[in-house]
This record gives C-alpha cells, structure tokens and sequence, in this order.
C-alpha cells in the first residue's frame, strides 16, 4: 500500500464526511435527532476515522480510484455501518425504526460521498504518480 496516498485519501474523506455530517446532521436534521451541543473534537475524530476507515479498503485491499466505484462502495458501506451503529444505539434503549431509517439513509448518503472523494484522490494521486 502506498502510504502517502492512503494519508491523502483518508484526510480528504475525513473532512468530507465531516462537512456532509454538518450539512445533514447539523443544519438539515438538526431538530429531528435533537440539539444537544456536540462535542466536535470527537465528531472530527469520528469522521477522520471514517474517512481512513475507506482509505484502507480502497488504497489497500481494492483497487477502487473513480468517483463512480467509490461511491457505489461508500454507500454500501455506509448502509452497513449505519445499521451496525442504529442496533447497538437501540440495543439500550427503546427502538425508534422511523428515526433508524433515517439515520441509515444518511449514512449510506454519506458513504458514498466519502467514498467517491476518497477513490477520486486516490485516482488522481495514481495518474500524478504516472
């Protein structure tokens, strides 16, 4: 794998699923998952985690770099990680499957934009290499 462009993609994804969290979850959804104040220390963590989360799939076990197969594979991911995360938030408290619904459509909005971000990078980085 090559390092540079799996720190690259990763820092491009991080701060693209950080802008779309603050889109959907901050400005649109903002009232319907409630307005507590956030700690964006940790959302930024979360979402650079993410976006290498992608970075390591795409750079090191696929050979995924246009923005159309990354977005088909972020939103698949993005769909998976979404319902992971609703059944463990639910686990301890009472379901909400309207909420869990929404939720899982924004994740799987957000995978695919992290990922076609992260393939495209990782595209452009091979063809700057070439």
């Amino acid at each position: 794998m090559n390092v540079k462009n799996f720190i690259l993609a990763g820092v491009a994804g991080g701060i693209t699923d950080f802008l779309l969290g603050w889109l959907l979850y901050g400005i649109l959804f903002y009232e319907y998952f409630g307005s507590g104040e956030p700690n964006i220390g940790f959302i930024f963590g979360g979402c650079m985690s993410f976006g290498f989360l992608i970075s390591y799939i795409f750079n090191g076990l696929t050979t995924l770099s246009t923005f159309a197969s990354g977005a088909k594979a972020g939103a698949g991911i993005g769909v998976i990680s979404g319902l992971m995360e609703n059944f463990f938030r639910f686990s301890m408290q009472t379901a909400n499957y309207q909420m869990m619904a929404v939720d899982v459509a924004i994740c799987l909005l957000m995978g695919a934009g992290v990922g076609a971000v992260v393939a495209g990078t990782i595209g452009a980085l091979h063809k700057k290499s070439s």
